[in-house]
């Protein structure tokens, strides 16, 4: 049985260290190729650049808005990573890769986030106040997804690789496509023990599962049709589909056999 995300503790300002001592060590628990704090401090770009944020959002709070942004815009010149230094963000989030996220300034995000490369939390307005995403606990973005305008990614909720994500997801469900879609309820999730889901690479394909649905529809049909007695018509020719997609496909040997095509 998966573990719980911990539960979320009344608000309150946490240390700069403690905070950054939490980055570090989710880094372990979430990626396999973390073999040790030297190579963790380094190397891993989303690391530098979470660090940067704590520095940044802290003079953003207090009112030092230019330094705040020149530190800002270091960051995202060393390591791809574009975190605007006003962006809310809790402990123990983990940005793998990170080349290519961009996190808004009125972005929140909680405890316990994955962020995966590519990944933006933008704005959908030009309007001042609130104009991006809120992530809860938990939240896990795939490569790529786009997260857009005040909308709020639900607790543990998983936002699939390459999804846009234009409205209000529930807690632990899953979203993929364009726009996003929810298509797999928490019972069939499988979760590490940390409680955080990493298995975006297995989403299932809504649109697929349609077809294959329509197919098996067919297939009834044709039976109920053959059981009361009555012919099948035949296709008078292959469909240009099937004759370029390969001779076998969709029957098409067989009704090229019986049904030969004109010579030009």
């Amino acid at each position: 049985m998966a573990t719980p995300l911990v539960e979320k503790q009344p608000i309150r300002r946490a240390g700069l260290f403690p905070l950054l001592r939490d980055d570090l060590r989710c880094v372990f628990e979430r990626d396999p190729a973390a073999r040790n704090l030297l190579e963790v401090l380094t190397t891993y770009p989303g690391v530098h650049a979470l660090l940067a944020h704590r520095f940044a959002h802290r003079l953003w709070r207090w009112k030092w808005r230019y330094p705040a942004r020149v530190l800002s815009a270091l960051a995202r010149l060393f390591t791809g990573i574009d975190i605007h230094p006003g962006a809310r963000i809790g402990r123990r989030l983990f940005i793998d890769h990170g080349m290519g996220v961009v996190i808004g300034e009125t972005a929140e995000i909680g405890d316990d986030c994955t962020l995966y490369h590519g990944v933006t939390l933008g704005g959908t307005s030009w309007n001042p106040g609130k104009r991006h995403p809120t992530l809860e606990d938990g939240v896990m973005v795939g490569a790529g997804a786009k997260i857009l305008g005040p909308v709020t990614i639900g607790r543990g909720a998983r936002v699939g690789a390459n999804a846009v994500v234009i409205e209000d997801v529930a807690p632990s469900m899953t979203v993929v496509g364009i726009p996003g879609r929810v298509v797999l309820p928490p019972e069939r999730r499988r979760i590490t023990p940390h409680g955080i889901d990493l298995d975006h690479h297995l989403m299932p394909d809504p649109v697929g599962k349609a077809i294959q649905c329509l197919m098996e529809r067919i297939g009834h049909l044709e039976a109920q049709v053959a059981a009361a007695g009555i012919p099948a018509q035949a296709p008078e020719a292959d469909c240009s589909t099937c004759l370029e997609a390969s001779p076998a496909f969709c029957g098409g040997a067989a009704s090229t056999a019986q049904s030969p095509r004109k010579s030009s």
